[in-house]
């Protein structure tokens, strides 16, 4: 009898414990998202990823913005110092969401759907955005334009990533749609920005690149080369500089562009009208 009683209590006394700890866990104040970013800026979270927003310091009733990839660890840098000062001065926003190495696929694309809802309806930002792809991040933001062009303002790109294809390639993406390679392969055209360029022309967005013509990682030709005889054959809207010896590299001139930057300032302010 008093071995039972103490099993009981025992049991008794453990379940007591194991609420508490589930109360304490459930009541444990959770840790705000932290980044590092080149200018003051608000970090959030969205759907569990961290975001970041710039908001210039004096704003009209509708805020033009920029949508900033890839938002990893560490990006925007301090590279991006230049520009994003020239788009806060002239009164547009700046903003991205950390969608991990998603090479443009679907759960990225939803997320950056997430970003746009949160910012367009709650914070009177413009419903078209300008979009701004670094290197990968131009697959990012490029997939995501082609399902949602009538949000798009625009797109500018330093070397950007535009075919799957040429980088990462089809084996080291593959993962990231849940596929193997040779389906990916298959469904390539679904996924590949250079595949998906007629809704942007459509919808007229004007696109804008800066890409080196030395670029060894991102191939020129392979990538907004490619973009541009495809778009210009569509009837499509494009702008490119194209530094003679330059590769894919942190030079001073693809961050601080005064083309790139004139032309997100003209589409963005289309937006406040």
């Amino acid at each position: 009898m008093m071995t039972t009683l103490r099993w009981s209590l025992g049991i008794w006394v453990l379940l007591a414990m194991m609420g508490s700890s589930i109360r304490a866990e459930e009541t444990k104040p959770s840790v705000p998202p932290q980044k590092v970013l080149p200018l003051p800026g608000e970090v959030l979270s969205i759907r569990g990823h961290t975001a970041f927003v710039l908001v210039p310091p004096s704003a009209g009733k509708i805020i033009p913005w920029v949508l900033y990839a890839p938002t990893l660890p560490g990006l925007p840098g301090t590279e991006e110092k230049w520009m994003f000062e020239r788009f806060l001065e002239a009164g547009i926003a700046v903003a991205g969401i950390d969608v991990g190495e998603s090479y443009g696929n679907a759960a990225g694309r939803a997320l950056y759907s997430a970003l746009h809802d949160e910012l367009t309806s709650h914070r009177k930002f413009a419903q078209k955005v300008m979009l701004l792809g670094r290197s990968r991040g131009g697959l990012m933001t490029l997939s995501w334009a082609a399902e949602n062009p009538d949000k798009v303002a625009g797109f500018a790109g330093i070397y950007p990533v535009c075919n799957l294809a040429s980088y990462p390639g089809i084996s080291n993406a593959a993962p990231a749609f849940g596929l193997k390679p040779a389906d990916l392969e298959a469904q390539l055209i679904r996924h590949n920005p250079i595949d998906r360029l007629e809704p942007l022309v459509r919808a007229r967005v004007p696109l804008f690149v800066i890409h080196g013509d030395q670029d060894k990682l991102v191939p020129l030709e392979a990538n907004s080369g490619l973009v541009r005889s495809r778009y210009q054959a569509l009837g499509g809207t494009f702008e490119w500089v194209v530094p003679v010896g330059q590769g894919h590299t942190m030079w001073t001139g693809f961050f601080q562009s005064p083309e790139l930057v004139a032309f997100v300032l003209r589409e963005c302010r289309k937006q406040a009208q």
